[in-house]
């Protein structure tokens, strides 16, 4: 069955949602990171999906033209802080080989915006929910079974539906993932030998927005094709198997499910006191003669 098949007969799961703030939840673009020091970047294309208890997170600074060593795009457990009100992220694989944001978050919502402060005070994030209602499922993926031996193989990875948006993630396979255990960075790796240019671009984040369409991808080939093509069965005891081709082999790739909420209305609007709903309305000439919402 495909995806949408497989969203008619999945049952409703992890209905008791995240231990973080639900308004978390959903498909993220950054508008903008403006650090310490003053400069400001809104160019870099980033894209933040969360579900119940992971994040695919996607960072790509020049766009398509990114060159294959400098994309980021990672899988991670959500770790969150209930004392300190502080989200982190635990990240086993990730496309480049080193954790680049080991900073927890700390956040602020207004609107349909989540701020999100570095506890070091390097930098702020501006990120804008891109969902307003649909769908929420969330599946990590497991491991991957050689279907010749039935051995199963680690990988790394998730799928998170959220809305009309989707995201997939899958690491490189695990004769890669050796190779690279104990080099340096890509660059290093890439010039000593240890794995080709295509094996390190073999990790795949990729985004497709306001449809199943790829947008954006650390596999740049992958752009304007459809996303995580395979077909998908239930299993009796309640995970997904995706049946899909890997280094050039049929695969069994096995998800376990996070979330699925048939419809969900994600967040976009906070709440203000009374004097300030009634500023906003006694002064609405002025202050919103150009306003718009931004994604």
């Amino acid at each position: 069955m495909k995806l949408a098949d497989l969203l008619r007969v999945l049952p409703p799961m992890g209905i008791e949602g995240p231990a973080f703030p639900s308004r978390l939840l959903g498909a993220f673009r950054r508008k903008s990171i403006t650090f310490c020091t003053g400069v400001t970047d809104d160019t870099t294309v980033v894209y933040w999906f969360q579900s119940r208890t992971f994040t695919i997170d996607l960072r790509l600074p020049d766009a398509a033209a990114t060159p294959v060593l400098a994309r980021q795009g990672w899988v991670g457990d959500t770790l969150w802080d209930g004392d300190s009100q502080e989200l982190s992220w635990s990240v086993a694989t990730g496309y480049q080989l080193h954790n680049q944001w080991p900073e927890p978050a700390r956040f602020h919502h207004i609107g349909n915006s989540v701020l999100e402060f570095a506890p070091s005070g390097a930098y702020v994030e501006d990120w804008r929910q891109q969902c307003s209602t649909g769908p929420l499922l969330g599946l990590r993926l497991l491991g991957m079974i050689d279907r010749k031996t039935g051995e199963e193989l680690p990988m790394d990875g998730g799928l998170i539906l959220a809305g009309e948006h989707l995201a997939y993630a899958q690491s490189r396979s695990p004769s890669v993932h050796q190779a690279l255990r104990n080099a340096a960075d890509l660059d290093r790796a890439l010039a000593e030998g240890l794995v080709t240019s295509r094996e390190i671009e073999s990790y795949e984040v990729s985004v497709a927005m306001g449809g199943r369409i790829v947008s954006h991808s650390t596999q740049v080939q992958k752009v304007g094709e459809e996303i995580a093509v395979g077909d998908f069965e239930l299993q009796p005891d309640g995970s997904v198997v995706m049946s899909r081709i890997v280094d050039g082999d049929l695969r069994s790739l096995r998800f376990a499910v996070d979330l699925h909420l048939p419809e969900f209305a994600f967040e976009r609007q906070t709440s203000g006191t009374p004097d300030a709903l009634r500023w906003m309305e006694a002064e609405k000439g002025h202050l919103a003669r150009h306003t718009a919402i931004a994604l």
